[in-house]
């Protein structure tokens, strides 16, 4: 929900107090800097080519190959972790809850479904089933292509008999509150990596969860880099069985079908076998920090570095088999020796060191921080603390951007935020075909206001307006703004045409109860709004212009049916 934070920016400058003398231009401490590091590098030139060269080129193939493993395990760590947090989110919902304990309320299952409705879409893939743990009833949460919303569909009822139930009956019996597992979604047809994540209230278990990941998708995204005979991927589970390797990445048996293979099958060297083997017996349970990495030396077959890590959020782990010529080529150590050995790229290089701390480490952050503006306007620039060039820079900045996107007499956002702002949701929306509610709001009759009572009173009643909109909307991603004159906007990314109808009573509702006088409307003896609203999916190559225009379509004819109220009209 959009917060009006102008009066708060004010403040926190005000807080700041007088800014601090500065302790040196930043060119002059530039100049100072490169003079000494050109100093000090012939000094240490010598200790550099007898020391530091050798430590480097004994460590960095073992480092290397750690790393190629822990950006492994993070990138699948990642996809997994964002998957539990929005599945958490659901699971641990009261409207979830009260439907998974009362079935066939279909009150409590309106809720619940609305509540998935609105978070399902940040999930990595469009898919979640429920089970209840009374009925065994399982159900897919779909998507309505008629309404632009999601519906529950049946699917089947679950049988501890039946082996490929167990998952759900697994989980139930489970000591954590999630487990992970790969396997076939049989409605869907296609392979996936299973979350399946435990309903509980008051310690009874309600029933289960279930997202599934795209597996092939997934399999690309970690191990393209390993799509060479000198490297191979693997993610193992804790009983050392292959859920996904790198070597059979274009195999549609593997990539769609169930397949069960352990490494002890795979490969014969016992010196792999015999770490894979200390590292599985080391594992206790899921992990909720990346921990360090095993690093063994190979002295025959094809490859000469094994990495084992364990993959944060799970009790799986990324094992990366590196042969010779993907790490220890002596090219990848020229650069090295040419920059120990030359003292013009010795100083070069230190200088660019210093160079990027002093100057480009602040300028990426103070880029970074802009950008961030972009999804978090109530951020701050970095750099508005520093006493140089760069904090005047920043501070500056951070005015410039407040001028820019706060309307100066209502203090929320203007219409230039709210069009760049809402590009950038039609943007993010597009690629998981989200919804998106847009509602227009215009006070009534608000030129006779300005007559009756004049302009510094029809200020002071667009500013109380204006404020009360923010208290309307229902969720942190909701913003408002204001569009020009006595019109505003409000922008509901992810919300269907239930939860913008309420968004629009609460409208009406709030500004009619402020009771601002107003003689001169024709509707009521104090100032009301019409409301237009429109929801919509928001496909590929929709204009955001299109939902503003619709929803003032409808706003137009909220005004013909007497002002006061709000109109829906669907894309």
């Amino acid at each position: 929900m959009e917060k009006t934070n102008l009066g708060r920016r004010t403040s926190d400058e005000e807080e700041q107090g007088p800014r601090p003398k500065s302790k040196g231009k930043l060119s002059a401490r530039f100049r100072r800097m490169n003079v000494l590091i050109f100093v000090v590098a012939f000094c240490i030139m010598a200790a550099v080519m007898t020391v530091l060269l050798p430590t480097v080129i004994a460590r960095i193939s073992s480092e290397s190959a750690e790393q190629y493993a822990l950006s492994s395990a993070e990138a699948l760590s990642l996809h997994i972790s964002r998957e539990i947090d929005v599945i958490s989110r659901v699971a641990n919902s009261n409207a979830v809850k009260e439907w998974m304990a009362d079935e066939h309320d279909e009150d409590k299952m309106q809720r619940a479904l609305y509540e998935m409705a609105s978070l399902i879409g940040e999930l990595y893939s469009f898919n979640m089933y429920v089970v209840f743990a009374d009925s065994l009833n399982e159900y897919r949460v779909g998507r309505n292509y008629e309404t632009g919303g999601a519906s529950f569909i049946d699917v089947a009822i679950l049988d501890e008999r039946v082996l490929d139930d167990s998952w759900y009956f697994d989980c139930v019996e489970a000591d954590r509150d999630y487990l992970l597992d790969v396997g076939i979604d049989h409605v869907m047809q296609r392979k996936r990596v299973w979350l399946d994540y435990k309903v509980v209230k008051d310690g009874i278990p309600l029933g289960v969860i279930s997202s599934g990941l795209e597996f092939s998708h997934m399999t690309g995204e970690i191990f393209s880099q390993y799509e060479s005979s000198n490297m191979r991927g693997l993610v193992i589970d804790e009983y050392g069985y292959i859920h996904m390797d790198s070597y059979l990445m274009h195999n549609n048996e593997f990539l769609f079908n169930d397949y069960a293979i352990s490494v002890d099958e795979v490969f014969s060297n016992p010196v792999i076998l015999s770490a894979i083997d200390t590292h599985l017996d080391s594992i206790e349970g899921y992990i909720e920090e990346m921990g360090t990495s095993m690093v063994v030396e190979l002295m025959s077959g094809p490859y000469r570095i094994m990495t084992i890590t364990q993959i944060r959020s799970t009790s799986w782990s990324i094992v990366i088999l590196s042969g010779g010529t993907s790490l220890l080529d002596t090219s990848n150590f020229l650069p090295i020796l040419v920059t120990v050995l030359v003292l013009l790229c010795v100083v070069a290089i230190v200088t660019s060191a210093a160079n990027y701390r002093l100057v480009f480490l602040p300028l990426g952050k103070l880029g970074r921080s802009l950008g961030s503006l972009r999804e978090s306007p109530d951020g701050r620039v970095s750099g508005v603390e520093r006493d140089d060039e760069l904090g005047e820079l920043s501070r500056t900045i951070q005015d410039l951007f407040t001028k820019a996107n706060i309307d100066a007499l209502t203090g929320i956002y203007n219409r230039r935020f709210m069009e760049n702002n809402l590009e950038h949701i039609m943007g993010m929306l597009s690629r998981t075909q989200g919804i998106l509610s847009v509602l227009m709001l215009d006070i009534d009759y608000f030129k006779k206001f300005n007559d009756t009572y004049g302009h510094e009173r029809g200020d002071v009643c667009l500013k109380a307006v204006a404020q009360e909109m923010p208290k309307s909307v229902m969720r942190a991603s909701d913003f408002v703004a204001r569009y020009g004159g006595e019109e505003f906007i409000a922008i509901l990314p992810n919300t269907d045409e239930t939860g913008a109808r309420m968004v629009a009573e609460n409208l009406l509702e709030n500004v009619r109860a402020l009771k601002i006088p107003h003689s001169g409307s024709t509707v009521a003896p104090f100032v009301t709004v019409s409301v237009g609203v429109t929801t919509g999916e928001v496909a590929y190559g929709v204009m955001w212009e299109e939902f503003v225009r619709r929803a003032d379509d409808a706003l137009y004819e909220s005004k013909q049916n007497g002002r006061n109220q709000y109109t829906f009209k669907e894309m």
